[in-house]
């Protein structure tokens, strides 16, 4: 099966291309393209704005007697799309541009209106310096005047470089940089130390509390008696007592001890008549009394409690007992 678009044809061997009949066209035939508008335009029948890039269905043709350096030039026809008037343009290969002929006038050429500007007056410069030669020394010595000034900006820039080159940029980023977990806690560690360092603890006022220890042991011998004396700053004792009071209220120690009687207080009564060594044991328990009693005496001392009813209560059934 042959290919439905080929690309080569079959020439026979025969094939003379002189015998071939050639049509006559016209020299300056136009042809029928496909273009979009190369700038922005505006027609000058109805005023209608033809934006660049748009399509239309032009004719082409060369422009006779025209070229720019054997390079030929193209005249396109377009229609106004309202108003169906014609506009004609060409190529402009010397400024790689189009340039408007006829049918519309070509709208924001502002930057090629101030290229061509600019070109001119240099060009008009170039005349004047060669013609002149006044004027010529006059540039001259403005151009010799902005290579002084652009070098002595250099080297103040050069001596501002070598000042800044002196300035520990690290050092700074340090002293604003955050510190590091072990940096701080060594810091920390430091400020401690000098905070517990400037403490005085020499004028501080202490109380002396006693406390008995007893010894039981399985023999005989009576329990050794081992005495600790721990030093309490006043400040402390106050405080705590202070915040007892506060949450639970003033014990009032002395005036229910009368209340309730231990069987150890009647014990050593019921048997004064017994063996020695219950008589040892007896001595040994009033002095562990004695001495509980001097230490709530004491705290009675620091903590003057006020009157109340259960005081007067206790003191009351303590007088019956008494006198019975």
């Amino acid at each position: 099966m042959s290919e439905r678009k080929v690309l080569n044809k079959y020439y026979p061997p025969d094939f003379d291309p002189s015998k071939i009949p050639r049509m006559k066209l016209a020299k300056n035939r136009q042809y029928t393209v496909r273009l979009m508008a190369p700038f922005n335009m505006r027609c000058a029948t109805c005023g209608e704005y033809i934006y660049k890039g748009k399509k239309f269905n032009a004719r082409k043709e060369d422009v006779e007697n025209e070229d720019y350096l054997g390079i030929r030039i193209y005249r396109f026809y377009i229609k106004c799309t309202r108003c169906l008037q014609e506009i004609s343009f060409k190529t402009d290969p010397k400024n790689t541009d189009y340039e408007i002929e006829a049918g519309a006038t070509r709208n924001f050429m502002a930057l090629k209106l101030a290229e061509e500007q600019a070109k001119r007056e240099e060009e008009e410069q170039k005349e004047e310096e060669a013609n002149n030669p006044m004027k010529l020394l006059e540039y001259r010595t403005e151009q010799s005047r902005q290579e002084i000034e652009r070098l002595e900006g250099l080297e103040e820039l050069k001596e501002l470089n070598r000042r800044q080159q002196a300035v520990d940029y690290e050092g700074m980023l340090q002293q604003y940089a955050p510190e590091s977990a072990d940096k701080r806690r060594a810091r920390e560690e430091k400020e401690d130390d000098d905070f517990i360092k400037s403490i005085k603890f020499g004028g501080t006022s202490k109380v002396v509390a006693e406390e008995i220890i007893e010894e039981v042991e399985d023999s005989d011998e009576p329990p050794a008696k081992t005495s600790r004396i721990e030093i309490i700053p006043a400040k402390t004792v106050a405080k705590k007592n202070e915040s007892w009071n506060r949450s639970i209220g003033v014990l009032k120690k002395p005036a229910l001890a009368n209340l309730v009687k231990s069987k150890k207080d009647v014990a050593p009564k019921k048997s004064s008549e017994g063996t020695k060594d219950n008589s040892d044991s007896a001595n040994t328990t009033e002095a562990s009394k004695a001495s509980d009693a001097a230490v709530a005496s004491k705290a009675s001392e620091n903590t003057t409690p006020a009157a109340s009813g259960l005081t007067l209560l206790a003191n009351y059934s303590g007088s019956d007992s008494d006198s019975q």
